[in-house]
């Protein structure tokens, strides 16, 4: 009796489960391919040294448009255009040079329902008077979808109703 019991044990032992190379290696597969064709949805601005962005969350990712750069030495554009401070200052409520760049680069652009596109790149210390007349030489070459660039950073959780910070807010 002890004999065919453990013959019915033997019996119904699977043998051990081994692992199928081929469905992992699919697997990997797929995963490299959709790494690699997700990876090139980035795209970064070009870093300026002499450029420190604000920090803010950002959502949406930049398009590729025309890029104004402002700082404290002056405007440029990617077009070689540039202009000092004291040239933005001393124009009118619009940057005349600026605005001719801009309207040479309406051909090669898309129009949107927002208006032609166009990024800023403003430093943080740059004097607000500067950086409004820059926004309305844009409106004033129909560049309306204006981008300003930022350090993105991960955005704050707000704090439970109980909980209290060192920092005020004011509205």
């Amino acid at each position: 009796m002890l004999r065919t019991f453990r013959t019915r044990q033997q019996l119904g032992r699977s043998p051990a489960p081994k692992l199928n190379l081929v469905s992992l290696m699919d697997i990997f597969t797929i995963l490299v391919f959709f790494l690699l064709l997700n990876s090139g949805d980035v795209e970064v601005l070009p870093a300026d040294p002499a450029i420190f962005l604000p920090s803010a969350t950002a959502s949406q990712q930049p398009g590729q448009n025309p890029v104004i750069r402002v700082n404290a030495d002056g405007v440029t554009l990617g077009t070689g255009f540039a202009i000092n401070i004291a040239g933005v200052r001393a124009a009118g409520s619009t940057i005349p040079g600026l605005v001719s760049e801009l309207t040479t680069l309406k051909p090669g652009m898309a129009d949107t329902d927002r208006g032609l596109p166009v990024t800023i790149m403003g430093d943080r210390a740059v004097p607000y008077d500067v950086l409004k007349k820059v926004i309305a030489t844009c409106a004033a070459a129909d560049f309306t979808d204006v981008s300003l660039a930022v350090n993105q950073v991960a955005s704050v959780p707000a704090p439970s109703a109980g909980a209290t910070t060192g920092q005020v807010a004011q509205r």
